[in-house]
């Protein structure tokens, strides 16, 4: 678009007057005042095409549309004009950081589990802080010694495989459009095998999910599955109040030190459970747990105040508890982005997998428990009163 002068063209001509009848000063000023005044104007000019810019890109976010960095614009205009990925590439930074944040913000469990990008590293430290501090007298020795306990233990990054069916119509569609079907598509497989690992994950190749016992006996790098740790009922009163009350009794145990041994000790869990029903039964609980106040309006809520969230992955007539900050949920690096060819050929499209490394487990036993669900209790019909002076 070309540039409309404000100024410049004024102060052009007045330098073109000086420079034929002016003295040298008044040539020199007039020659600073036009390069001020272009200057001025080109800036004003660029300004403006950022801000419209600007404007267009959120108007274009709004509408749910995406804006690419020149990295990314760079990286899938390449995939556009060379009709894929080439073996070599991996997808930029900024895109699988943008699939990272979305993972959390549209799983909720995966961001109640604490899922980090940890990149390159390898290993974990463990801390117990107790006796960190120890008292003594001002003036005397420092008797007292850090008593913390450290454990370090390595992360072992397992491959995690999403496919990527990019139809050849879709390359037409530009950089943009690719870019948002290859990270949505990559954000969902994810999601998925994340989520069934970090849940029902055996060990064997996979995370070691919530569900299974990492205390348990191993078979054939197999974990075996957490014993129920009771029934639940939510039955509205007292009895969820006891149900609920012996969840977090439990939950609130971890095991002491560098976790070697069956020393118990407790940690604090306040405002830390998270309750993870299958979908098929989130609503017979919340049935349960629903009473009807003075006011006549109907409310659910649960003791102590669990945050609920759901999965697939949690059998039915189960139920998940876990305790956030208890459960080691990472991922790492990720290899480049390759055409699968050990399947057949999909008409008019081409099938690609993206490997990403993670890796889960419970730092104890105590990090998770399951129970089982006894939601049928039937149907109570409402006492009527009768009216008074009846």
């Amino acid at each position: 678009m070309p540039i409309t002068f404000n100024n410049f063209e004024e102060k052009k001509q007045a330098f073109a007057a000086a420079t034929q009848n002016g003295t040298e000063q008044e040539q020199a000023t007039a020659l600073n005042d036009m390069l001020e005044s272009l200057a001025n104007d080109v800036q004003g000019h660029i300004l403006d095409q950022v801000n419209t810019q600007m404007a267009d890109n959120a108007v274009m976010q709004a509408r749910g549309m995406n804006v690419l960095t020149s990295e990314e614009t760079k990286f899938f205009n390449a995939v556009v004009e060379d009709g894929g990925f080439k073996d070599t590439e991996t997808l930029p930074k900024t895109t699988q950081e943008r699939v990272f944040e979305e993972l959390k913000k549209e799983h909720p469990i995966l961001d109640h589990l604490g899922l980090e990008n940890l990149g390159a590293v390898t290993e974990f430290i463990f801390s117990d802080p107790s006796g960190a501090a120890v008292w003594g007298p001002l003036f005397g020795d420092i008797k007292g010694q850090l008593n913390a306990a450290f454990r370090k233990e390595s992360i072992t990054q397992l491959k995690l495989t999403a496919f990527i069916p990019l139809a050849n119509d879709m390359l037409k569609l530009g950089p943009v459009w690719v870019e948002r079907y290859v990270r949505t598509i990559i954000k969902e497989a994810m999601a998925v095998g994340l989520e069934r690992g970090f849940v029902a994950g055996t060990g064997k190749n996979q995370p070691i999910g919530l569900l299974k016992d990492p205390a348990g006996s191993v078979v054939d790098g197999v974990y075996p599955d957490k014993e129920s740790a009771g029934t639940l009922t939510f039955k509205p009163g007292r009895t969820t109040i006891n149900e609920m009350k012996d969840v977090m009794k439990l939950l609130a145990k971890k095991l002491k030190g560098d976790g070697k041994t069956d020393a118990e000790e407790p940690k604090k869990i306040e405002g830390k459970v998270v309750m993870v029903s299958n979908p098929f039964d989130t609503f017979d609980i919340k049935a349960n747990a629903t009473t009807q106040n003075a006011n006549g309006a109907y409310v659910t809520n649960l003791p102590f105040n669990p945050i609920q969230t759901e999965s697939v992955f949690v059998p039915k007539n189960k139920l998940l508890f876990f305790v956030k900050g208890e459960y080691t949920a990472a991922l790492g690096g990720s290899e480049p982005i390759k055409e699968y060819k050990e399947t057949m050929a999909l008409e008019d499209a081409t099938l690609y997998i993206s490997k990403q490394f993670a890796t889960g487990k419970p730092k104890d036993k105590y990090a998770s428990q399951v129970y089982d669900l006894n939601l049928d209790l039937g149907t109570e019909e409402p006492t009527e009163t009768e009216p008074a002076g009846a």
